[in-house]
């Protein structure tokens, strides 16, 4: 939801609603862990009262921990920290669950999957950074292939039943490897917004990523 109209947010929401969307994936950015600063609780307070899915939320934020009960109160269905954010990530993720909700970990481009070799079993899902997080519509990086592959043989290894979710360029070019390579949920926010028909774009996408 980062690429929609803040002014016609309720617009957007309600196309998200009559889309083949499964989810809304929402960024929460404080300047600070991150260049740019995105909207905060009572912004997202606003979308879930109109939101008719599962509210994916990736904070990228420092010291996620102060918050997790804070967006559990707001409705987030999934709560997605930083690898890099988190200095005990055992820990908050034991956190998100007590609190109700799916845990999930991103790791930005540069972070090895190996930081998770030790907490995968307890996650939900994995989200890899495919840009460096702070900013819509910039390049794939094309080693997220790679990376993909690594990460589900590390959860197919621990037996971990983990989603592997793909945040970052994400485009039709793209999807079928993407899927391919192991992942299971593509997160796109420009490419669906800047289109001429959302919508369309949104069931191309899901097509490409269910065959």
């Amino acid at each position: 939801m980062l690429a929609a109209d803040f002014a016609n947010l309720e617009r957007d929401i309600n196309m998200v609603n009559q889309s083949q969307a499964d989810w809304f994936h929402i960024d929460i950015m404080d300047g600070v862990f991150v260049p740019n600063i995105s909207f905060g609780m009572p912004v997202l307070k606003a979308m879930a009262q109109h939101a008719k899915k599962p509210l994916d939320v990736h904070l990228m934020i420092v010291d996620p921990d102060r918050y997790i009960q804070t967006f559990a109160d707001l409705g987030s269905a999934i709560l997605t920290v930083h690898a890099e954010a988190c200095t005990h990530i055992h820990r908050t993720v034991q956190a998100i669950k007590a609190a109700g909700m799916k845990a999930g970990v991103a790791l930005n481009p540069h972070t090895p999957i190996s930081v998770l070799e030790e907490v995968i079993s307890d996650l939900d899902l994995v989200c890899v950074m495919s840009v460096n997080p702070g900013f819509g519509g910039q390049q794939f990086i094309e080693n997220t292939y790679d990376k993909v592959r690594r990460l589900r043989a590390l959860s197919n290894a621990k037996n971990a039943e983990v989603m592997i979710e793909i945040d970052g360029g994400v485009t039709s070019k793209n999807a079928a490897a993407l899927v391919q390579a192991g992942a299971d949920v593509l997160v796109a926010g420009s490419f669906v917004f800047a289109s001429e028909n959302p919508s369309e774009t949104i069931s191309d996408l899901h097509a490409i990523a269910n065959t």
